[in-house]
């Protein structure tokens, strides 16, 4: 039986009275309190969250950047120092290895941002592909802990911590800088469509630097929120989420990613050709998102209907805070995305409404 990993932030969770759950084989918290309420603390005010079950990549070396354009779809040549950037990777097929961040943090050196669940996969995956390249791959998950601190209030908490100049990082950059005198990395970017930051930090100072943050955004409202919040921040959102909306199956034409993409860059990379033949002919199914009127979650699996016939499958469902309904999405022939749609409820059908995301208007 596989050990179950725990974040340097493990007996912090417990101690705030994290309810734990294996999360992708971590020992992660699903909710503080409540979900509904972290949630909604996070859209008002802001939600701190323990992410160090992320995965981290350094790549180093000459042809650092020829490398990274080779595995990933978007263009990293064009990519300016202290610039973060969302892109895919994958398979020859167009089908997602995953879906990761890239930091630059010089000419000939890169951090990647992976997903828990894929970490392994991916390091294979990009070792297997770097023969011919000038350029190192080590695995620094070990090294970090991470903290994802998000919501309107966000700023008015750090200018408590001493983080100079926070104030003027643009969306989607990082600076290395300190909160609370402690050395960390701090991204403007997160998972809720809130303004935020995420933080890379030691492990060591993860407990420190946590409760400072939890200790100077009290007065402001902030909340502990687990991984429950923080999916349904992400489908209010309109975020990909991946094993759900993106997999090795399902390919950034079918998940309207294709903006991440950049079929015209200077370099050939894994998938292109298929996703260009893909995008030309048109995908045989789409991803749609939508409301369902009612408070019932509809959960992945549940299958969608048109015309009276099967036309699709739920991928992702649960309840809005914010809107008050329950919203999801759902992988459907392409022929229906955009007819009206249904869904099998223990035998009863349910319409459901298609919605272009996000639901909400975003504020990052």
């Amino acid at each position: 039986m596989a050990t179950i990993r725990k974040t340097p932030l493990h007996n912090f969770n417990i101690a705030h009275g994290g309810r734990m759950v294996d999360f992708a084989g971590w020992s992660m918290p699903v909710q503080f309190k409540s979900i509904v309420d972290e949630h909604k603390s996070t859209r008002n005010a802001a939600g701190l969250f323990d992410v160090s079950h992320m995965g981290e990549a350094l790549v180093s070396g000459s042809e650092a950047t020829a490398f990274l354009d080779s595995v990933l779809t978007n263009d990293i040549s064009r990519m300016a120092l202290g610039q973060a950037l969302y892109s895919l990777m994958c398979y020859e097929h167009g089908g997602v290895v995953d879906d990761l961040l890239v930091y630059k943090k010089s000419d000939s050196e890169y951090l990647l941002c992976l997903n828990a669940s894929n970490t392994e996969k991916d390091l294979a995956w990009l070792d297997s592909n770097r023969a011919g390249f000038d350029v190192g791959l080590r695995d620094v998950s070990s090294d970090y802990a991470l903290l994802a601190l998000q919501g309107p209030k966000t700023f008015e908490i750090l200018n408590h911590l001493d983080a100079g100049g926070i104030e003027n990082l643009k969306y989607y950059h990082f600076k290395e800088g300190s909160l609370a005198g402690i050395p960390c990395l701090i991204s403007r970017t997160g998972y809720t469509g809130e303004r935020g930051v995420e933080l890379f930090v030691a492990p060591e100072y993860a407990n420190e630097l946590a409760e400072s943050i939890l200790s100077k955004g009290a007065n402001q409202g902030l909340v502990l929120a687990g991984l429950g919040a923080r999916d349904s921040l992400r489908l209010e959102a309109g975020y990909s989420l991946y094993g759900h909306e993106i997999n090795e199956n399902i390919s950034p034409v079918q998940a309207n990613l294709m903006w991440t993409v950049k079929l015209k860059k200077s370099v050939d990379f894994m998938g292109k050709a298929a996703l260009e033949a893909e995008k030309n002919a048109g995908p045989e199914t789409r991803i749609v998102f939508f409301k369902t009127g009612s408070r019932r979650i509809v959960r992945s699996e549940t299958e969608v209907l048109a015309e009276n016939q099967a036309v699709g499958t739920v991928v992702s469902g649960t309840f809005s805070p914010e809107l008050n309904e329950a919203i999801g999405s759902a992988l459907v022939d392409a022929a229906y995305s955009e007819a009206e749609l249904s869904v099998d409820m223990r035998g009863k059908s349910m319409r459901i409404f298609q919605a272009k995301p996000p639901f909400i208007e975003l504020n990052p």
